[in-house]
Protein backbone atom coordinates (compact mmCIF):
# COMPACT_ATOMS: atom_id res chain seq x y z
CA UNK A 1 0.00 0.00 0.00
CA UNK A 2 0.96 3.41 -0.88
CA UNK A 3 -0.25 7.27 -0.09
CA UNK A 4 0.00 9.58 -2.20
CA UNK A 5 -1.21 13.65 -0.94
CA UNK A 6 -2.61 15.76 -3.13
CA UNK A 7 -5.17 18.55 -3.11
CA UNK A 8 -8.81 18.03 -2.28
CA UNK A 9 -10.41 18.67 -5.90
CA UNK A 10 -14.24 17.58 -5.12
CA UNK A 11 -15.43 16.09 -1.75
CA UNK A 12 -16.59 12.36 -1.89
CA UNK A 13 -14.72 8.92 -1.60
CA UNK A 14 -14.54 6.57 -4.02
CA UNK A 15 -12.84 2.84 -4.53
CA UNK A 16 -12.14 1.61 -8.03
CA UNK A 17 -9.44 0.11 -10.56
CA UNK A 18 -7.55 2.74 -12.11
CA UNK A 19 -8.28 3.32 -15.56
CA UNK A 20 -5.09 5.92 -16.69
CA UNK A 21 -5.98 8.12 -19.65
CA UNK A 22 -2.91 8.75 -21.32
CA UNK A 23 -1.93 11.67 -23.92
CA UNK A 24 -2.14 8.82 -26.84
CA UNK A 25 -1.70 11.71 -29.35
CA UNK A 26 1.96 11.77 -28.01
CA UNK A 27 2.59 8.95 -27.82
CA UNK A 28 2.99 8.19 -31.82
CA UNK A 29 6.44 10.06 -32.65
CA UNK A 30 7.92 7.70 -34.40
CA UNK A 31 6.82 7.57 -38.07
CA UNK A 32 5.00 4.45 -39.27
CA UNK A 33 5.15 4.12 -43.36
CA UNK A 34 2.56 1.87 -45.32
CA UNK A 35 2.88 0.48 -48.98
CA UNK A 36 1.69 2.02 -51.90
CA UNK A 37 -1.00 -0.64 -51.97
CA UNK A 38 -2.15 -0.15 -48.89
CA UNK A 39 -3.15 3.59 -48.99
CA UNK A 40 -6.31 3.52 -49.52
CA UNK A 41 -7.30 0.88 -47.45
CA UNK A 42 -5.22 3.42 -44.20
CA UNK A 43 -7.92 6.08 -45.43
CA UNK A 44 -10.72 4.08 -45.20
CA UNK A 45 -9.34 2.78 -41.83
CA UNK A 46 -8.98 6.49 -40.65
CA UNK A 47 -12.39 7.75 -41.80
CA UNK A 48 -13.78 4.83 -39.95
CA UNK A 49 -12.11 6.09 -36.92
CA UNK A 50 -13.50 9.43 -37.13
CA UNK A 51 -16.97 8.28 -37.51
CA UNK A 52 -16.99 6.17 -34.88
CA UNK A 53 -15.04 9.50 -32.92
CA UNK A 54 -18.15 11.01 -34.50
CA UNK A 55 -20.74 8.54 -33.30
CA UNK A 56 -18.84 8.58 -29.37
CA UNK A 57 -19.25 12.37 -29.09
CA UNK A 58 -23.37 12.11 -29.79
CA UNK A 59 -23.25 9.15 -27.57
CA UNK A 60 -21.94 11.14 -24.92
CA UNK A 61 -23.80 13.85 -25.57
CA UNK A 62 -27.21 11.80 -25.63
CA UNK A 63 -25.68 10.70 -22.09
CA UNK A 64 -25.35 14.26 -20.42
CA UNK A 65 -28.78 15.25 -21.90
CA UNK A 66 -30.77 12.48 -20.14
CA UNK A 67 -28.64 12.66 -17.00
CA UNK A 68 -28.92 16.75 -16.87
CA UNK A 69 -31.94 16.90 -18.65
CA UNK A 70 -30.66 20.28 -19.92
CA UNK A 71 -27.96 21.61 -21.92
CA UNK A 72 -24.55 20.57 -20.92
CA UNK A 73 -23.95 18.54 -24.33
CA UNK A 74 -24.05 21.87 -26.35
CA UNK A 75 -20.42 22.92 -25.30
CA UNK A 76 -19.65 18.76 -27.38
CA UNK A 77 -20.49 21.32 -30.67
CA UNK A 78 -17.29 22.28 -31.57
CA UNK A 79 -15.96 18.56 -31.38
CA UNK A 80 -18.64 18.00 -33.92
CA UNK A 81 -17.77 20.87 -35.87
CA UNK A 82 -13.82 19.54 -36.05
CA UNK A 83 -14.87 15.94 -36.80
CA UNK A 84 -17.96 17.38 -39.38
CA UNK A 85 -14.88 19.23 -41.08
CA UNK A 86 -14.34 18.08 -44.27
CA UNK A 87 -11.63 20.60 -45.65
CA UNK A 88 -9.32 19.58 -42.55
CA UNK A 89 -9.99 15.23 -42.79
CA UNK A 90 -8.89 15.72 -46.45
CA UNK A 91 -5.74 17.55 -45.22
CA UNK A 92 -4.85 14.54 -43.16
CA UNK A 93 -5.98 11.84 -46.39
CA UNK A 94 -3.59 14.01 -47.86
CA UNK A 95 -0.95 13.41 -45.71
CA UNK A 96 -1.24 9.58 -45.87
CA UNK A 97 -1.42 9.59 -49.72
CA UNK A 98 1.82 11.67 -50.74
CA UNK A 99 3.74 10.43 -47.91
CA UNK A 100 2.27 7.03 -47.40
CA UNK A 101 2.08 6.88 -44.06
CA UNK A 102 -0.36 5.53 -41.22
CA UNK A 103 -3.72 7.42 -40.12
CA UNK A 104 -2.09 7.46 -36.76
CA UNK A 105 1.39 9.05 -38.06
CA UNK A 106 -0.66 11.68 -40.54
CA UNK A 107 -2.68 12.84 -37.19
CA UNK A 108 0.62 13.58 -35.83
CA UNK A 109 2.45 15.39 -38.52
CA UNK A 110 -0.62 17.59 -38.85
CA UNK A 111 -1.04 18.28 -35.55
CA UNK A 112 2.82 19.52 -35.47
CA UNK A 113 1.19 21.72 -38.59
CA UNK A 114 -1.58 23.17 -36.47
CA UNK A 115 1.13 24.49 -33.55
CA UNK A 116 2.06 27.48 -34.17
CA UNK A 117 -1.81 27.88 -34.51
CA UNK A 118 -2.73 26.29 -31.20
CA UNK A 119 0.10 28.62 -29.37
CA UNK A 120 -1.51 31.99 -30.12
CA UNK A 121 -3.30 32.99 -27.05
CA UNK A 122 -7.26 32.87 -28.55
CA UNK A 123 -6.67 29.20 -29.24
CA UNK A 124 -4.60 28.08 -26.16
CA UNK A 125 -8.14 27.51 -24.40
CA UNK A 126 -9.03 25.82 -27.14
CA UNK A 127 -5.64 23.76 -27.73
CA UNK A 128 -6.59 20.87 -24.86
CA UNK A 129 -10.01 20.13 -26.93
CA UNK A 130 -8.41 19.81 -30.61
CA UNK A 131 -5.82 17.19 -29.17
CA UNK A 132 -8.78 15.87 -27.27
CA UNK A 133 -10.50 15.17 -30.43
CA UNK A 134 -7.13 13.96 -32.41
CA UNK A 135 -6.64 11.33 -28.85
CA UNK A 136 -10.22 10.61 -29.49
CA UNK A 137 -9.37 9.25 -33.05
CA UNK A 138 -6.01 7.49 -32.63
CA UNK A 139 -7.59 5.42 -29.14
CA UNK A 140 -10.46 4.69 -32.01
CA UNK A 141 -7.55 3.60 -34.64
CA UNK A 142 -5.64 1.65 -31.60
CA UNK A 143 -8.42 -0.11 -29.44
CA UNK A 144 -5.74 -0.82 -26.52
CA UNK A 145 -5.92 2.69 -25.42
CA UNK A 146 -8.08 3.51 -22.55
CA UNK A 147 -10.83 5.67 -23.76
CA UNK A 148 -13.47 7.46 -20.93
CA UNK A 149 -16.61 5.36 -22.57
CA UNK A 150 -14.91 1.99 -21.65
CA UNK A 151 -14.41 2.29 -18.07
CA UNK A 152 -16.64 0.64 -15.58
CA UNK A 153 -16.25 1.12 -12.23
CA UNK A 154 -13.16 2.81 -12.28
CA UNK A 155 -11.55 5.80 -11.15
CA UNK A 156 -9.58 7.80 -13.78
CA UNK A 157 -6.14 8.26 -13.70
CA UNK A 158 -4.50 11.08 -15.87
CA UNK A 159 -2.09 13.97 -16.26
CA UNK A 160 -4.88 16.18 -16.40
CA UNK A 161 -8.70 16.76 -17.47
CA UNK A 162 -10.20 19.27 -19.19
CA UNK A 163 -13.45 21.02 -18.09
CA UNK A 164 -15.34 19.23 -21.37
CA UNK A 165 -13.77 15.97 -20.20
CA UNK A 166 -15.08 16.13 -16.58
CA UNK A 167 -18.35 17.25 -17.85
CA UNK A 168 -18.23 13.96 -20.06
CA UNK A 169 -18.15 11.83 -17.56
CA UNK A 170 -20.69 8.82 -16.90
CA UNK A 171 -21.36 8.70 -12.73
CA UNK A 172 -22.75 5.64 -13.19
CA UNK A 173 -19.00 4.12 -14.53
CA UNK A 174 -16.95 6.79 -13.23
CA UNK A 175 -16.50 6.92 -9.60
CA UNK A 176 -13.79 9.59 -9.74
CA UNK A 177 -10.58 10.99 -10.89
CA UNK A 178 -7.15 11.74 -10.06
CA UNK A 179 -4.81 14.44 -12.00
CA UNK A 180 -1.28 15.14 -11.72
CA UNK A 181 -1.92 19.24 -12.10
CA UNK A 182 -4.81 21.16 -11.10
CA UNK A 183 -5.35 23.07 -7.88
CA UNK A 184 -9.11 23.26 -5.79
CA UNK A 185 -9.85 26.32 -7.62
CA UNK A 186 -9.05 25.39 -10.96
CA UNK A 187 -12.30 24.78 -13.35
CA UNK A 188 -11.73 21.10 -13.62
CA UNK A 189 -12.42 21.07 -9.92
CA UNK A 190 -15.14 23.76 -10.06
CA UNK A 191 -16.94 21.54 -12.05
CA UNK A 192 -16.38 18.47 -10.49
CA UNK A 193 -18.16 20.12 -7.91
CA UNK A 194 -21.25 20.77 -9.09
CA UNK A 195 -21.24 17.50 -10.88
CA UNK A 196 -20.55 15.86 -7.30
CA UNK A 197 -17.89 14.00 -8.84
CA UNK A 198 -14.90 13.19 -6.49
CA UNK A 199 -11.43 14.11 -7.08
CA UNK A 200 -8.09 14.27 -6.10
CA UNK A 201 -5.75 17.31 -7.76
CA UNK A 202 -2.29 18.30 -8.24
CA UNK A 203 -0.89 15.22 -7.46
CA UNK A 204 3.31 16.24 -7.77
CA UNK A 205 4.73 13.28 -7.32
CA UNK A 206 4.08 9.00 -7.66
CA UNK A 207 0.93 9.26 -9.68
CA UNK A 208 3.37 7.62 -12.39
CA UNK A 209 4.00 4.64 -9.90
CA UNK A 210 -0.01 3.56 -10.28
CA UNK A 211 -0.59 0.91 -12.81
CA UNK A 212 -3.42 0.14 -14.74
CA UNK A 213 -6.21 -2.11 -12.55
CA UNK A 214 -4.18 -0.88 -9.73
CA UNK A 215 -6.67 -0.59 -6.73
CA UNK A 216 -7.43 3.22 -6.02
CA UNK A 217 -8.77 4.64 -2.70
CA UNK A 218 -9.57 8.00 -3.40
CA UNK A 219 -10.59 10.66 -0.88
CA UNK A 220 -11.91 13.50 -1.97
CA UNK A 221 -12.66 15.39 1.44
CA UNK A 222 -8.77 15.30 2.90
CA UNK A 223 -6.55 15.14 -0.58
CA UNK A 224 -5.60 12.07 -0.71
CA UNK A 225 -5.31 8.30 -2.46
CA UNK A 226 -3.74 5.37 -1.47
CA UNK A 227 -2.75 2.50 -4.30
CA UNK A 228 -3.76 -1.12 -3.09
CA UNK A 229 -5.19 -0.28 0.28
CA UNK A 230 -5.20 -2.97 2.52
CA UNK A 231 -8.33 -4.65 4.25
CA UNK A 232 -8.08 -2.51 7.15
CA UNK A 233 -7.92 1.09 5.36
CA UNK A 234 -10.89 0.01 2.88
CA UNK A 235 -12.94 -0.89 6.49
CA UNK A 236 -11.67 2.85 7.76
CA UNK A 237 -12.60 4.48 4.78
CA UNK A 238 -15.89 3.09 4.22
CA UNK A 239 -16.50 4.45 8.11
CA UNK A 240 -15.91 7.21 7.06
CA UNK A 241 -18.23 7.69 3.81
CA UNK A 242 -20.58 6.22 6.39
CA UNK A 243 -20.54 9.21 8.13
CA UNK A 244 -20.21 11.57 5.99
CA UNK A 245 -23.50 9.87 4.78
CA UNK A 246 -24.55 10.00 8.12
CA UNK A 247 -23.84 13.37 8.16
CA UNK A 248 -25.25 14.44 4.82
CA UNK A 249 -28.87 12.83 5.67
CA UNK A 250 -29.09 14.69 9.02
CA UNK A 251 -27.84 18.42 6.85
CA UNK A 252 -30.52 17.35 4.54
CA UNK A 253 -32.64 18.23 7.47
CA UNK A 254 -31.73 21.44 7.65
CA UNK A 255 -32.32 22.12 3.86
CA UNK A 256 -35.41 24.47 4.32
CA UNK A 257 -34.37 25.92 7.40
CA UNK A 258 -32.83 29.40 7.59
CA UNK A 259 -28.95 29.68 8.25
CA UNK A 260 -29.15 31.70 11.87
CA UNK A 261 -26.14 31.35 14.29
CA UNK A 262 -27.01 30.29 18.03
CA UNK A 263 -27.71 33.77 19.26
CA UNK A 264 -30.16 35.05 15.84
CA UNK A 265 -27.57 36.23 13.22
CA UNK A 266 -29.40 35.59 9.76
CA UNK A 267 -26.60 34.96 7.33
CA UNK A 268 -27.49 34.57 3.36
CA UNK A 269 -25.99 31.23 1.65
CA UNK A 270 -26.07 31.43 -2.02
CA UNK A 271 -24.76 28.82 -4.73
CA UNK A 272 -22.18 29.89 -7.54
CA UNK A 273 -22.75 28.34 -10.86
CA UNK A 274 -22.00 28.14 -14.49
CA UNK A 275 -24.42 26.66 -16.17
CA UNK A 276 -28.23 27.29 -16.24
CA UNK A 277 -28.87 23.78 -15.79
CA UNK A 278 -26.76 23.57 -12.37
CA UNK A 279 -29.81 25.53 -10.78
CA UNK A 280 -31.21 22.21 -9.95
CA UNK A 281 -28.24 21.17 -7.85
CA UNK A 282 -28.12 24.46 -6.09
CA UNK A 283 -32.00 24.36 -5.26
CA UNK A 284 -31.03 20.78 -3.81
CA UNK A 285 -28.56 22.27 -1.05
CA UNK A 286 -30.85 24.98 -0.14
CA UNK A 287 -29.39 27.26 -1.56
CA UNK A 288 -31.50 30.89 -0.86
CA UNK A 289 -29.89 32.59 -4.20
CA UNK A 290 -27.50 33.01 -7.38
CA UNK A 291 -24.69 34.29 -5.50
CA UNK A 292 -22.61 34.34 -8.42
CA UNK A 293 -23.69 32.78 -12.07
CA UNK A 294 -20.70 32.86 -14.13
CA UNK A 295 -21.50 33.87 -17.93
CA UNK A 296 -18.32 33.54 -19.58
CA UNK A 297 -19.44 29.37 -20.08
CA UNK A 298 -22.06 31.13 -22.29
CA UNK A 299 -19.01 32.28 -24.22
CA UNK A 300 -16.55 29.64 -24.45
CA UNK A 301 -17.55 26.40 -25.50
CA UNK A 302 -18.97 27.55 -28.55
CA UNK A 303 -17.57 29.04 -31.74
CA UNK A 304 -19.42 31.88 -32.11
CA UNK A 305 -20.79 34.70 -29.84
CA UNK A 306 -24.07 34.00 -27.78
CA UNK A 307 -26.98 36.37 -29.12
CA UNK A 308 -28.77 38.94 -26.90
CA UNK A 309 -31.90 36.32 -27.25
CA UNK A 310 -29.80 33.24 -26.26
CA UNK A 311 -28.96 35.25 -23.41
CA UNK A 312 -31.83 36.55 -22.19
CA UNK A 313 -33.51 33.33 -22.38
CA UNK A 314 -30.48 31.66 -20.49
CA UNK A 315 -31.18 34.29 -17.80
CA UNK A 316 -34.64 34.11 -17.75
CA UNK A 317 -34.60 30.60 -17.36
CA UNK A 318 -32.78 30.48 -13.92
CA UNK A 319 -35.32 32.97 -12.70
CA UNK A 320 -37.90 30.74 -13.31
CA UNK A 321 -36.35 28.07 -10.90
CA UNK A 322 -36.01 30.19 -8.34
CA UNK A 323 -38.47 32.90 -8.73
CA UNK A 324 -38.15 35.86 -5.96
CA UNK A 325 -35.10 34.63 -4.82
CA UNK A 326 -31.70 36.98 -5.40
CA UNK A 327 -29.82 36.11 -8.30
CA UNK A 328 -26.48 38.25 -9.17
CA UNK A 329 -25.04 38.13 -12.46
CA UNK A 330 -21.53 38.52 -13.03
CA UNK A 331 -21.07 39.71 -16.38
CA UNK A 332 -18.77 37.93 -19.08
CA UNK A 333 -15.03 37.26 -17.23
CA UNK A 334 -12.83 36.16 -19.87
CA UNK A 335 -8.93 36.56 -19.73
CA UNK A 336 -6.64 34.73 -17.79
CA UNK A 337 -6.95 31.17 -17.85
CA UNK A 338 -10.46 31.46 -19.55
CA UNK A 339 -10.41 32.42 -23.51
CA UNK A 340 -13.47 32.42 -26.32
CA UNK A 341 -12.46 31.55 -29.46
CA UNK A 342 -14.40 34.01 -31.62
CA UNK A 343 -12.65 36.85 -30.20
CA UNK A 344 -8.69 37.05 -30.98
CA UNK A 345 -7.30 39.06 -28.65
CA UNK A 346 -3.11 40.65 -28.14
CA UNK A 347 -0.49 37.80 -27.40
CA UNK A 348 0.19 38.94 -23.72
CA UNK A 349 2.98 37.79 -21.27
CA UNK A 350 0.74 36.79 -18.22
CA UNK A 351 -3.27 36.40 -19.02
CA UNK A 352 -3.81 36.93 -15.60
CA UNK A 353 -2.67 40.53 -15.43
CA UNK A 354 -3.87 41.46 -19.14
CA UNK A 355 -7.24 42.36 -21.06
CA UNK A 356 -9.94 40.46 -18.32
CA UNK A 357 -12.94 41.01 -16.77
CA UNK A 358 -14.16 44.40 -17.26
CA UNK A 359 -10.95 45.99 -19.09
CA UNK A 360 -12.07 43.04 -21.96
CA UNK A 361 -15.74 44.22 -21.39
CA UNK A 362 -14.61 48.56 -21.66
CA UNK A 363 -12.55 47.23 -25.00
CA UNK A 364 -15.20 45.02 -26.55
CA UNK A 365 -18.12 47.11 -25.82
CA UNK A 366 -19.99 45.80 -28.54
CA UNK A 367 -19.90 42.04 -26.77
CA UNK A 368 -20.55 43.70 -23.40
CA UNK A 369 -23.60 45.84 -24.82
CA UNK A 370 -25.29 42.76 -25.61
CA UNK A 371 -25.21 41.14 -22.45
CA UNK A 372 -25.95 44.04 -20.25
CA UNK A 373 -29.34 44.21 -22.73
CA UNK A 374 -29.95 40.30 -22.17
CA UNK A 375 -29.79 40.77 -18.34
CA UNK A 376 -31.60 43.85 -18.33
CA UNK A 377 -34.45 42.19 -20.22
CA UNK A 378 -34.67 39.09 -17.97
CA UNK A 379 -34.43 41.97 -14.82
CA UNK A 380 -38.08 42.82 -15.24
CA UNK A 381 -39.42 38.87 -14.55
CA UNK A 382 -37.30 38.47 -11.80
CA UNK A 383 -35.18 39.51 -8.49
CA UNK A 384 -31.82 39.78 -10.64
CA UNK A 385 -28.74 41.99 -9.80
CA UNK A 386 -25.93 42.67 -11.88
CA UNK A 387 -22.03 42.53 -10.82
CA UNK A 388 -18.53 43.50 -12.86
CA UNK A 389 -15.57 41.57 -12.67
CA UNK A 390 -11.79 42.55 -12.57
CA UNK A 391 -12.64 46.24 -10.75
CA UNK A 392 -9.44 48.29 -10.38
CA UNK A 393 -10.21 52.19 -10.32
CA UNK A 394 -13.37 53.76 -10.03
CA UNK A 395 -13.49 55.18 -13.59
CA UNK A 396 -14.13 51.89 -14.59
CA UNK A 397 -17.59 51.52 -12.88
CA UNK A 398 -18.34 55.19 -13.92
CA UNK A 399 -18.01 53.93 -17.51
CA UNK A 400 -19.84 50.67 -16.75
CA UNK A 401 -22.47 52.69 -15.41
CA UNK A 402 -22.55 55.03 -18.49
CA UNK A 403 -22.95 51.51 -21.01
CA UNK A 404 -25.83 50.23 -18.46
CA UNK A 405 -27.83 53.61 -18.97
CA UNK A 406 -27.07 53.40 -22.34
CA UNK A 407 -28.57 49.96 -22.71
CA UNK A 408 -31.59 51.23 -20.97
CA UNK A 409 -32.15 53.57 -23.64
CA UNK A 410 -31.94 51.38 -26.37
CA UNK A 411 -34.46 49.41 -24.97
CA UNK A 412 -37.07 51.54 -24.31
CA UNK A 413 -36.69 52.76 -27.57
CA UNK A 414 -37.20 49.25 -28.65
CA UNK A 415 -40.50 49.01 -26.11
CA UNK A 416 -38.67 46.07 -24.23
CA UNK A 417 -39.68 46.18 -20.26
CA UNK A 418 -36.83 46.48 -18.00
CA UNK A 419 -36.16 46.76 -13.77
CA UNK A 420 -35.43 50.08 -14.01
CA UNK A 421 -33.78 49.85 -10.33
CA UNK A 422 -31.64 47.03 -11.00
CA UNK A 423 -28.93 46.58 -8.40
CA UNK A 424 -25.32 47.15 -9.54
CA UNK A 425 -22.28 45.52 -7.34
CA UNK A 426 -18.95 44.23 -8.07
CA UNK A 427 -16.31 41.95 -7.24
CA UNK A 428 -13.12 42.82 -5.09
CA UNK A 429 -10.94 40.97 -6.13
CA UNK A 430 -7.49 42.97 -6.38
CA UNK A 431 -6.00 44.73 -3.79
CA UNK A 432 -6.39 48.14 -5.50
CA UNK A 433 -10.19 47.61 -4.99
CA UNK A 434 -9.92 46.73 -1.53
CA UNK A 435 -7.85 49.45 -0.92
CA UNK A 436 -10.40 52.03 -2.56
CA UNK A 437 -13.28 50.33 -1.40
CA UNK A 438 -14.59 53.52 0.76
CA UNK A 439 -14.54 55.70 -3.01
CA UNK A 440 -16.05 52.55 -4.85
CA UNK A 441 -18.88 51.73 -2.62
CA UNK A 442 -20.33 55.51 -3.41
CA UNK A 443 -21.13 54.17 -7.05
CA UNK A 444 -22.35 50.76 -6.02
CA UNK A 445 -25.46 48.61 -4.49
CA UNK A 446 -22.77 46.17 -2.72
CA UNK A 447 -19.44 44.15 -2.99
CA UNK A 448 -18.82 40.90 -3.53
CA UNK A 449 -15.48 39.79 -2.54
CA UNK A 450 -13.94 37.31 -5.10
CA UNK A 451 -11.33 35.30 -2.83
CA UNK A 452 -9.79 33.20 -5.43
CA UNK A 453 -8.60 36.17 -7.15
CA UNK A 454 -7.69 38.35 -4.00
CA UNK A 455 -5.72 35.62 -2.52
CA UNK A 456 -3.65 35.23 -6.09
CA UNK A 457 -3.40 39.04 -6.57
CA UNK A 458 -2.87 39.78 -3.02
CA UNK A 459 0.20 36.92 -2.55
CA UNK A 460 1.22 37.16 -5.73
CA UNK A 461 0.73 33.54 -6.79
CA UNK A 462 -0.73 31.55 -9.90
CA UNK A 463 -4.08 29.78 -8.58
CA UNK A 464 -4.26 27.58 -10.85
CA UNK A 465 -0.77 26.03 -10.54
CA UNK A 466 0.02 23.23 -8.42
CA UNK A 467 3.27 23.63 -7.65
CA UNK A 468 2.65 26.89 -5.66
CA UNK A 469 -0.64 25.43 -3.99
CA UNK A 470 1.60 25.24 -0.72
CA UNK A 471 1.11 29.42 -0.90
CA UNK A 472 -2.31 29.93 -1.77
CA UNK A 473 -2.94 31.07 1.79
CA UNK A 474 -7.19 31.74 2.46
CA UNK A 475 -6.03 33.08 5.92
CA UNK A 476 -2.98 34.69 5.10
CA UNK A 477 -2.68 38.03 7.14
CA UNK A 478 -2.72 40.08 4.54
CA UNK A 479 -5.70 38.89 2.38
CA UNK A 480 -7.62 39.26 5.90
CA UNK A 481 -6.91 42.92 6.51
CA UNK A 482 -7.61 43.42 2.89
CA UNK A 483 -10.96 41.40 3.48
CA UNK A 484 -11.32 43.61 6.67
CA UNK A 485 -10.96 47.20 5.27
CA UNK A 486 -13.92 46.24 2.62
CA UNK A 487 -16.17 45.39 4.95
CA UNK A 488 -15.63 48.13 7.00
CA UNK A 489 -15.95 50.69 4.23
CA UNK A 490 -19.05 48.64 2.89
CA UNK A 491 -20.92 49.58 6.35
CA UNK A 492 -19.92 53.41 6.20
CA UNK A 493 -21.73 53.01 2.94
CA UNK A 494 -24.44 50.93 3.66
CA UNK A 495 -23.75 48.45 0.95
CA UNK A 496 -23.94 44.74 1.67
CA UNK A 497 -20.74 42.79 1.08
CA UNK A 498 -20.65 39.00 0.28
CA UNK A 499 -17.78 36.94 -0.67
CA UNK A 500 -18.20 34.18 -3.60
CA UNK A 501 -14.77 32.59 -3.76
CA UNK A 502 -13.87 29.42 -2.26
CA UNK A 503 -12.98 30.86 1.57
CA UNK A 504 -16.70 30.89 1.65
CA UNK A 505 -16.90 26.98 1.20
CA UNK A 506 -14.75 25.79 4.35
CA UNK A 507 -17.08 26.11 6.98
CA UNK A 508 -14.35 27.43 9.94
CA UNK A 509 -13.23 29.97 7.01
CA UNK A 510 -16.69 30.69 6.73
CA UNK A 511 -17.83 31.58 10.24
CA UNK A 512 -14.31 34.18 10.41
CA UNK A 513 -15.79 36.11 7.48
CA UNK A 514 -19.07 36.51 9.40
CA UNK A 515 -17.53 37.49 12.37
CA UNK A 516 -15.49 40.17 9.81
CA UNK A 517 -18.82 41.67 9.22
CA UNK A 518 -19.60 39.46 5.53
CA UNK A 519 -23.77 39.86 5.19
CA UNK A 520 -23.55 37.04 2.39
CA UNK A 521 -22.01 33.86 1.28
CA UNK A 522 -21.86 32.12 -1.95
CA UNK A 523 -20.30 28.78 -2.80
CA UNK A 524 -20.51 25.46 -4.86
CA UNK A 525 -23.80 24.12 -3.72
CA UNK A 526 -22.32 21.32 -2.72
CA UNK A 527 -21.07 22.78 0.56
CA UNK A 528 -23.95 24.78 1.19
CA UNK A 529 -25.00 21.98 4.20
CA UNK A 530 -21.91 22.12 5.85
CA UNK A 531 -21.45 25.37 6.27
CA UNK A 532 -24.72 26.44 7.12
CA UNK A 533 -24.46 23.14 10.45
CA UNK A 534 -21.47 25.31 11.53
CA UNK A 535 -23.26 28.67 11.51
CA UNK A 536 -26.14 26.69 13.39
CA UNK A 537 -24.03 25.61 16.07
CA UNK A 538 -22.36 28.84 16.79
CA UNK A 539 -22.76 32.45 18.21
CA UNK A 540 -22.10 35.36 15.77
CA UNK A 541 -20.74 36.83 19.21
CA UNK A 542 -17.83 33.92 19.56
CA UNK A 543 -17.38 34.71 15.50
CA UNK A 544 -16.69 38.78 16.02
CA UNK A 545 -14.53 37.57 19.29
CA UNK A 546 -12.22 35.13 16.79
CA UNK A 547 -12.11 37.91 13.87
CA UNK A 548 -10.66 40.28 16.46
CA UNK A 549 -7.98 37.70 17.88
CA UNK A 550 -6.77 36.31 14.28
CA UNK A 551 -5.26 39.53 13.69
CA UNK A 552 -2.86 38.50 16.90
CA UNK A 553 -1.27 35.89 14.28
CA UNK A 554 0.81 36.25 11.71
CA UNK A 555 1.06 33.24 10.21
CA UNK A 556 -1.85 31.49 7.94
CA UNK A 557 -1.70 27.99 9.74
CA UNK A 558 -1.82 29.40 13.41
CA UNK A 559 -4.96 31.21 12.39
CA UNK A 560 -6.66 27.94 11.02
CA UNK A 561 -6.14 26.09 14.10
CA UNK A 562 -7.04 28.68 16.42
CA UNK A 563 -10.20 29.01 14.42
CA UNK A 564 -10.86 25.08 14.45
CA UNK A 565 -10.33 25.37 18.19
CA UNK A 566 -12.62 27.59 19.04
CA UNK A 567 -15.68 26.86 16.82
CA UNK A 568 -18.08 23.92 18.22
Amino acid sequence: MKKIRGIAGSPGIAIGKAKKISDSFFSYKKVKKIKEENIDAEIKRFNESVNKTENEILEIIDNIRRITDKEYAEIFSFHLSILRDRNLIEKIEKIIKKEKVSAETAIRKFVDILDRELKKEHLKARKKEILDIFERIISNLCPKNNKLKDIKDGIIVANDLSPTQTVSIDKRYIKGFVTSMGTETSHTAIIAKALEIPAVVGIKEGIEEIKENDVILLDGYDGFILINPTKNEIEKIKMKEKEKENLRKKIYILKDKESITSDGKKIKLYANIQLPEEVETALKYGAMGIGLFRTEYLYIKRTDLPTEEEQFLSYKKIIEKFGKKEIIIRTIDVGGDKFISSFQGPKELNNFFGLRGIRFCLEKKDIFLTQIRAILRASYYGNLKIMFPMITTREEVIETKKLIEEAKKELKNKDFKIKEDIEIGIMIETPSAALISDELAKEVNFFSIGSNDLIQYTLAIDRVNEKLSYLYQPCHPSVLRLIKITVENAKKNNIKVGVCGEMASIPEIACLLIGLGIDELSMAPISIPLVKEKIIKNSFAKMREIAEKVFNFNKHDEIIEFIKKNLN
